[in-house]
């Protein structure tokens, strides 16, 4: 893409409404536009980081053998009744009737809706386990959206729902989610620490939220230091091993780390003193395992090998794919605006021409945007005519990892800059070779 022709509106001064480093850069980057309270519409720049993270959530969730599917926005209120949430939701559910004078909702969350779909399509023991995900809009009215897209009313949403004949086989769902989760993040630039929480309306006794720690976070968590050590890495997992599954999560759970919903002052003290952690975390995830909550109100049974007709028991995992993105920026940046992790990175370089209009200049940014393109790299030529320091601000404001610098002086050597973004180093490099760079960079994740 070239800077002249992508549209990217950005905002020289800060909004005043924006109260936190996620929001005030989103809005300067030209990432999204309020269209009301809690809504935006995502441009250009925003939507392609959206995708990025849409992208290894649906890869990580293949890898640990669930199906994609997409579920309606608008459900019927009769599901709700069904399964008795519809009146105990509270007002975050945003009520409608149609012209039919019916009761319909937008959806906060859809597990009276998969539960009606399981039920008139599976029969059988035979067919389990099954795990079903969609990536979807959700509508929660929240009463004071606040901080951009931490918390909107309208946001995107990884939501998984797991179907298993028995509580262990729901539990090693629950703890084959968990895995997939720890890559996912990492995999994004994270560290997100699993902690124990309250299930909230969603309901049941076993659940984890994974909250990523941020002076911005709008929970307090509680926590042994020990945790912020751990890394699930590249390590390869059978997730059909219950063991293997169970054990990862023994090691990511065994130290405590919970919420302020749940925390415990007397097992918290039992932590040394030298380890307690008290912050504030963002929250960008959390499974659940709920039983045959929803199978037995709404009638989802299967036959078992006796003949017998069982409710199947279930759990839901959600990701906040929209709120990521504001939690990767809270965590990575600068005064000088985002600093992307690799993999969600919007454009996987950026060239910089210091003198567009000069003959050898525009010959050699034009090369080297041609070489990563045909090696499958997406990068970002700024092909303004703008002076250097303008350019320097923009790509230090939309924060993409690499940046190859492209000027008459250097070119004379042979050579063009390339820079981290992270850390500010610079290299000088012949253009081939700093493609190659960036090529090795990026290899296997494109």
């Amino acid at each position: 893409m070239r800077l002249s022709t992508f549209f990217m509106p950005i905002l020289k001064e800060t909004p005043a409404e924006a109260q936190i480093v996620s929001h005030r850069l989103m809005l300067r980057a030209g990432m999204i536009k309020q269209a009301s309270a809690g809504i935006y519409s995502w441009l250009p720049l925003g939507f392609k980081v959206l995708r990025k993270i849409e992208q290894i959530i649906h890869e990580e969730q293949a890898r640990a053998g669930h199906i994609a599917m997409l579920m309606p926005t608008i459900q019927s209120a009769e599901l709700w009744r069904e399964s008795g949430r519809y009146d105990d939701y509270g007002e975050e559910m945003l009520r409608i009737r149609d012209r039919h004078d019916r009761d319909i909702l937008f959806t906060p969350t859809a597990e009276e809706l998969i539960t009606d779909i399981f039920r008139a399509h599976v029969g059988s023991y035979k067919d389990l386990p099954l795990t079903l995900y969609q990536i979807q809009w959700k509508f929660r009215d929240e009463i004071r959206p606040r901080f951009g897209v931490m918390r909107g009313r309208e946001f995107l949403m990884k939501d998984g729902y797991n179907f298993d004949l028995t509580k262990e086989d729901a539990l090693h769902a629950y703890n084959r989610h968990l895995v997939s989760y720890l890559r996912t993040y990492e995999r994004m630039g994270l560290q997100a620490i699993p902690m124990r929480a309250d299930s909230g309306p969603i309901g049941g006794d076993d659940t984890h939220e994974f909250l990523v720690l941020a002076e911005t976070g709008e929970s307090e968590v509680f926590y042994d230091s020990e945790i912020t050590d751990l890394k699930f890495g590249d390590r390869e997992i059978d997730f059909d091993d219950h063991a293997a599954c169970q054990a990862v999560l023994e090691e990511f759970t065994s130290r405590y780390a919970r919420t302020d919903e749940t925390h415990d002052e007397a097992l918290f003290n039992q932590v040394p003193e030298a380890r307690r952690r008290t912050a504030r975390g963002i929250e960008v995830g959390q499974i659940f395992y709920f039983g045959t909550k929803y199978s037995d109100a709404m009638g989802a049974t299967v036959t078992d090998d006796a003949g017998t007709k069982v409710p199947v028991h279930m759990g839901s995992h959600g990701i906040g794919v929209s709120r990521l993105l504001g939690a990767i920026i809270e965590a990575s940046h600068d005064d000088k605006g985002i600093i992307w992790p690799e993999g969600v990175t919007p454009f996987h370089c950026g060239i910089v021409n210091l003198k567009q209009g000069d003959g050898e200049a525009d010959a050699a940014c034009e090369a080297l945007y041609a070489s990563l393109k045909a090696l499958g790299l997406d990068p970002l030529y700024d092909d303004r005519k703008e002076r250097a320091g303008a350019k320097f601000a923009t790509m230090d404001l939309i924060g993409l990892p690499w940046r190859i610098t492209v000027g008459p002086r250097g070119l004379k050597n042979g050579v063009v800059e390339l820079t981290s973004r992270r850390t500010g180093e610079s290299e000088d490099l012949p253009p081939e070779e700093a493609v190659k760079r960036i090529a090795a960079i990026y290899a296997g994740a494109v």
